[in-house]
């Protein structure tokens, strides 16, 4: 059921593409006809509108093809016929024929008759009979009807039978639909919230598209984007169930991926930049949230309830302050430009300001949220081993880069033997495989994919972003010729074949010194999951008693991050220690340290390395705990700690030893 609702999702993908055509041609009729209503402004108008009033027809024949088995024409056209048939049958006046009554006594339910939920059921009915009867052979005699063109016939037939239904049933469903709109409308603002933090709650089903269909089109008589759209309605309401996604996804997601960035490891920053900068940009300028949302909805749930209920407050503040704006895609920069000249439109440009604050929230918000939970967002997320696992196949020079990240995606699912459907949706690779527990997540997420979806046993989604169809080609190119995996070596058959590939010499004995004169913390009781968890490595830490930090080891500087919290050092049997002073002190910018060398330096142990300013960390809500961490080794010990008392001396040594 679920593989269904989200084939029926991705299928509505098709004629919801359709939308910004007609979103631009109304808008620009709109801007013109405000400096100059003549035939133009109606010309550009009307065009848009012609498409936007046929929707239900487009949900009917979109369906139809987008759920049929080969994507045929012959279920479009049954989409077609399978519409045409109930809405021109049960429309008012052929009811009040058929019943032999006044056209004005019909019941309203049957002026609404020609919905897009309608379209929606015919669609479907369409694509089932396509995809049950297309091959279907009938005697000689009627041979000429047999196979694809038996279906619109069937869909014909099926649907006049659903007609004698729809004729008992959509009075009652029709008021049951107005009710329940009735019900959200009469809550005014909390309904329009309600409205948003629901719709937003639903995305990873697929089943908003549901929801909005009340709200935003014309099954219960709301007809929100329509209503805006063709300009009619109530200025300052007409919007209320639109207007509000504008600064969530032009100002507030934005300012959410900042502080996902911001709380990213100092290793990670660079690439977690990269995914952040991509998905926030698609967010604020055409609406697409996929990217971004995905990228941390399932790592990092309770962010994403977060986010749904931010989404649901400013609907519900638009809607209270009756501000409103319209788009016939989604609420990005380009829709908001357009919506401007729209007469329906009331104070738009509050939205701004509305959007501003909405980015205060949501940075605030989200980085609480990150760091009071630890929650792994991208970028907080430990680099390990399995990272440097490259499951590859062979790539050509003239490959671009949607080919070789559809290779990597391939080779890290297994290759056609697991892969058994590539689709995909706005943003995403809809995968069915024969079983998703083979996957090499890592090798997926080093492709430069956004996000992993695990839906079940078979079911895998991964979020690509708004290019995702040019992977989706690359990726189906290579399951159809059955392009073979070139397997290189993995983590572990690295340690077993080739013991020296991490450079560190083997059997030797490294003496490890105090950073500070303080209290030895044993790594595992840190306040931080980062390091408690040994996620960047071994090691163990000390609470200083003063802000002179001295080097742990004999070697040489290798890094000296910019923000002066931490300082890499390698040793000559190639250690790679790092010094991380205090706890989230990246935040700091550097103000409470003074790094006293420079990259490239030799330094032996005890030396003064930097000055720490623990009254001002402390100050900043921050703890000063200076950790030092083994960056580059999986299998060390720490054997023997030269100390006859807690209290640590920088004279004092700590021995490890390496266990290759």
């Amino acid at each position: 059921m679920k593989n269904y609702l989200q084939r029926m999702g991705r299928s509505l993908q098709l004629p919801v593409a359709v939308l910004p055509a007609a979103a631009l041609l109304v808008g620009i009729g709109n801007w013109w006809a405000s400096a100059s209503n003549d035939i133009v402004a109606h010309f550009l108008q009307a065009g848009g509108n012609a498409v936007l009033s046929q929707l239900p027809l487009l949900f009917a024949v979109g369906l139809a093809l987008g759920m049929s088995k080969d994507k045929d024409g012959a279920a479009a056209l049954a989409g077609l016929v399978a519409f045409e048939l109930p809405t021109n049958v049960l429309k008012s006046e052929s009811v009040a024929t058929l019943l032999n009554i006044k056209v004005a006594t019909v019941n309203p339910a049957f002026g609404q008759i020609g919905n897009v939920f309608i379209g929606i059921i015919s669609g479907l009915i369409a694509a089932a009979l396509y995809n049950r009867f297309h091959e279907t052979k009938l005697p000689m005699a009627l041979s000429f009807f047999s196979g694809k063109r038996l279906v619109p016939i069937l869909a014909a037939l099926t649907m006049l039978l659903v007609s004698v239904a729809l004729l008992i049933v959509w009075p009652p469903v029709y008021d049951a639909l107005v009710t329940f709109g009735k019900f959200i409308v009469g809550l005014g603002a909390v309904g329009a919230g309600l409205y948003g933090f629901f719709n937003r709650l639903l995305i990873p089903t697929g089943l908003h598209q549901a929801l909005n269909s009340v709200f935003w089109f014309d099954v219960a008589g709301i007809n929100d984007i329509g209503k805006f759209l063709a300009q009619k309605g109530i200025k300052g309401v007409t919007g209320m169930y639109q207007a509000g996604f504008f600064p969530v996804m032009m100002f507030g997601l934005p300012a959410g991926a900042y502080a996902i960035y911001r709380n990213a490891l100092p290793e990670r920053k660079v690439e977690t930049a990269s995914l952040m900068m991509a998905g926030a940009f698609a967010s604020f300028f055409t609406g697409v949230t996929e990217p971004l949302e995905f990228s941390f909805m399932f790592v990092a749930w309770p962010l994403y309830v977060l986010h749904a209920i931010f989404t649901g407050l400013s609907l519900a503040f638009a809607a209270f302050m009756h501000w409103t704006a319209g788009f016939a895609f989604s609420a990005g920069l380009v829709d908001y430009i357009l919506s401007l000249k729209n007469p329906i439109a009331n104070q738009p440009l509050m939205l701004i300001l509305q959007g501003l604050v909405l980015a205060v929230i949501y940075y605030f918000g989200f980085d609480f949220a990150i760091k009071k939970f630890h929650l792994m967002t991208p970028g907080r997320e430990p680099v390990t081993a399995d990272d440097a696992d490259d499951l590859a196949i062979a790539t050509d020079a003239d490959d671009d880069k949607y080919t070789r990240q559809a290779k990597q995606i391939y080779a890290a699912l297994g290759g056609a033997d697991n892969l058994t459907v590539v689709d995909n949706c706005t943003t995403r690779l809809r995968l069915q495989l024969a079983d998703t527990s083979t996957i090499n997540e890592a090798a997926i997420k080093h492709s430069g994919a956004a996000g992993i979806n695990k839906l079940d046993d078979h079911n895998l989604q991964i979020i690509i972003g708004t290019e995702v169809q040019f992977v989706a080609d690359a990726l189906s190119h290579l399951k159809l010729t059955n392009a073979p995996i070139t397997k290189t070596t993995t983590s572990n058959e690295a340690v077993a074949t080739a013991p020296t590939a991490t450079n560190i010499t083997s059997g030797v004995t490294t003496d490890f010194y105090s950073v500070a004169n303080g209290q030895y913390v044993d790594i595992e009781n840190v306040d931080d999951d980062t390091f408690a968890k040994k996620m960047l490595g071994d090691g163990f830490a000390i609470d200083p008693a003063d802000g002179t930090i001295t080097a742990p080891v004999d070697g040489t500087v290798s890094t000296v991050f910019p923000t002066k919290h931490a300082i890499g050092f390698k040793t000559d049997s190639g250690l790679e220690i790092l010094l991380h002073m205090g706890i989230d002190t990246v935040e700091l910018n550097g103000a409470p340290f003074e790094v006293l060398v420079q990259t490239g330096q030799p330094v032996h142990h005890g030396e003064v390395v930097a000055k720490a300013d623990l009254a001002a960390i402390k100050a900043a809500g921050k703890a000063t705990t200076m950790m030092v961490i083994i960056t580059n080794m999986d299998a060390v010990n720490l054997m023997k700690f030269k100390m006859l008392t807690n209290q640590v001396k920088v004279s004092d040594e700590i021995m490890l030893v390496t266990t290759k």
